[in-house]
């Protein structure tokens, strides 16, 4: 394994770490309605359960509705109590063969509980993405004692995994800010 090798690896598991983070993020409920936020609600599908957007077009029908329109007549009973029971605090309605989902107004006190939670999330992503960089430097550190570099470009390649980590410890404290700001937009 060479210097670029190591950094490549290092950027690319940090890449997907701030990626891991924003689908975290993603599915954290807002004030406003998006039809991401049904994604990780999984219905059953004649014995198997697969998530809502393969069985229903998911759209918004204003600012804070989301509609389910079920390809199946026979599905929406059964898509309206998944969505019940999901843990995302929904109470969906049913009006023929459309589900309307409204989304309730979040109270001060449960935006302050969300905007903790984005921040321990990011903080959890702070951590992942210092440990691939003590992975990158333990690997440089390793070439160095099989004397495969010279100490000056082992310094170097630390030096970059070093930039490299700050960036991105700086790109998540950005998201954090973002979905903390939209959290807290009433």
């Amino acid at each position: 394994m060479t210097i670029a090798d190591i950094k490549k690896t290092a950027e690319t598991k940090m890449a997907k770490s701030v990626e891991a983070l924003k689908g975290e993020l993603q599915k954290i409920r807002t004030g406003r309605a998006h039809p991401g936020i049904l994604d990780q609600v999984h219905v059953d599908y004649y014995g198997s359960m697969v998530p809502i957007s393969q069985v229903a077009n998911v759209s918004l029908l204003d600012a804070r509705t989301i509609s389910v329109q079920p390809w199946e007549k026979g599905l929406a009973a059964k898509i309206e109590k998944a969505i019940r029971e999901s843990d995302l605090g929904l109470n969906p309605a049913s009006q023929g063969d459309l589900i309307r989902v409204p989304m309730p107004a979040l109270t001060e006190e449960r935006r302050k509980d969300l905007t903790k939670v984005v921040r321990h999330t990011g903080e959890e992503t702070k951590i992942a993405v210092r440990n691939l960089r003590r992975e990158a430097n333990d690997h440089l550190k390793k070439l160095l004692k099989d004397k495969a570099v010279a100490e000056d470009e082992e310094r170097r390649a630390q030096d970059e995994v070093q930039k490299l980590t700050d960036r991105v410890i700086a790109e998540v404290d950005k998201i954090v800010q973002g979905k903390e700001a939209e959290i807290l937009a009433v």
